[in-house]
């Protein structure tokens, strides 16, 4: 706690400095990292008054030898696992790109409406758990379903940690549930794809040549009403030596657009530097690379039961509708402590 409280006192000195706002992007880092210290060190010694509180209760309990305080006792004994579990979380990321913002693709499998509802739920999920966690989000591309639901959206999700929170949620999505499309009230099982990638925040981690891009325009198809339709403000990005295509078609300008695909480029790019470091390892040591992409990692069963199981971790929660809203601590932890142990 004294080396946070320690960097806490020199980030805040660097925010006097008269050059510090020369550099808008670095400045925004600093200010970032700067409340996360802040939030952790409140935190701590949140968790430690409620220690404190708690044993003074227990204590006093005792001696009074009187049962009715027991009930307090036991809702600060479970206000303080709750936070300590938080606490925990944020001493589980220790990768090397998990402090940086994170990109979240999402895209419907086979099955028409039903998988484009089923994206739509899981936006609706991330985003709650995105606030949750403190984290901004940014709509990067989207496209609607025929009829309902999201075919894809590809999103930004921006904090300290963003990337170690979501690293954990990329596969396959499978949901079984009685269908709202079906008259005939059927159980249906619909898939989605999720795709992370940690955002660039150092332009050296990923060196690109405008020589090697290919940059078309067109118009629109996207939300942003007549405006967008008139003006070929999408961008579409082509890296000729990869062959990765990237669009954006989100914003109402051609420049933002551009920039927003520029990140996108930045962080797949990322993910190829970073899978050929992971196989050159797994060669050395000698692992045997996992294979399927994109392997079901967990499903979300609405009937004939209720549960939502992780199937890398066997984490099973039975309050499906708190999973829906956002509550995914208990699976993110789950993920990064088998994540973690892999890497020891």
């Amino acid at each position: 706690m004294a080396n946070k409280e320690k960097e806490i006192s020199e980030l805040e000195a660097k925010t006097y400095e008269d050059t510090f706002w020369n550099d808008q992007e670095s400045a925004q880092k600093v200010l970032q990292r700067l409340t996360y210290l802040k939030d952790r060190v409140a935190e701590y010694k949140n968790l430690q008054t409620l220690y404190e509180d708690a044993e003074a209760m227990l204590e006093l309990a005792l001696e009074a030898e009187d049962p009715s305080m027991e009930k307090e006792v036991q809702a600060l004994v479970k206000e303080l696992s709750k936070k300590l579990e938080a606490l925990e979380l944020n001493l589980l990321f220790s990768g090397d790109y998990d402090s940086h913002g994170a990109i979240v693709s999402l895209h419907a499998g086979t099955g028409g409406t039903e998988a484009q509802d089923w994206v739509e739920m899981l936006w609706r999920m991330y985003s709650r758990y995105a606030e949750k966690q403190g984290f901004k989000t940014s709509t990067m591309d989207y496209l609607a379903g025929d009829e309902a639901g999201i075919k894809s959206i590809t999103f930004a999700v921006d904090g300290f940690n963003a990337y170690g929170h979501f690293k954990g949620e990329k596969g396959v999505h499978r949901l079984v549930r009685i269908s709202p499309f079906d008259s005939s009230a059927r159980r249906h099982t619909s898939f989605a794809s999720v795709d992370v990638l940690p955002q660039v925040e150092n332009d050296k981690e990923v060196e690109i040549n405008p020589d090697d891009l290919k940059t078309d325009t067109y118009r629109s198809g996207g939300a942003g009403g007549q405006h967008v339709n008139k003006t070929d403000s999408a961008v579409r990005i082509t890296h000729i030596p990869t062959g990765i295509v990237v669009q954006c078609q989100d914003e109402r300008s051609q420049h933002a657009n551009k920039d927003k695909a520029m990140k996108l480029l930045q962080a797949k790019l990322l993910e190829l530097k970073i899978k050929a470091h992971e196989e050159a390892l797994a060669e050395m040591r000698g692992v045997q690379q996992e294979i399927g992409w994109g392997s079901q990692i967990r499903s979300y069963v609405f009937q004939p039961y209720r549960m939502v199981k992780d199937h890398r971790t066997n984490c099973e929660i039975g309050n499906v509708d708190a999973v829906m809203d956002g509550e995914l601590n208990d699976l993110v932890s789950a993920y990064l402590k088998m994540f973690n142990k892999k890497m020891d």
